[in-house]
């Protein structure tokens, strides 16, 4: 299971709720808190999609998505 607790520090600094997440991935705000709380993963779309919104590097994916 990974660790998002730098995700959703991410998203807090910039001002992003998990609603705003989930509409920019066209998702529903349940199924983005069930993968933030590690009930299922993010896919790759999800993943670039989310990076564009917060302004994630691509080099720093794996401290926001892939941190046990």
């Amino acid at each position: 299971m990974y660790n998002y607790s730098n995700l959703l520090g991410k998203m807090r600094s910039s001002g992003m709720t998990q609603e705003a997440i989930a509409n920019a991935v066209g998702k529903n705000v349940a199924t983005i808190n069930q993968k933030l709380n590690g009930k299922s993963y993010f896919t790759q779309t999800e993943i670039d999609k989310i990076c564009e919104c917060l302004s994630i590097n691509p080099n720093e994916i794996p401290k926001y998505f892939f941190t046990h």
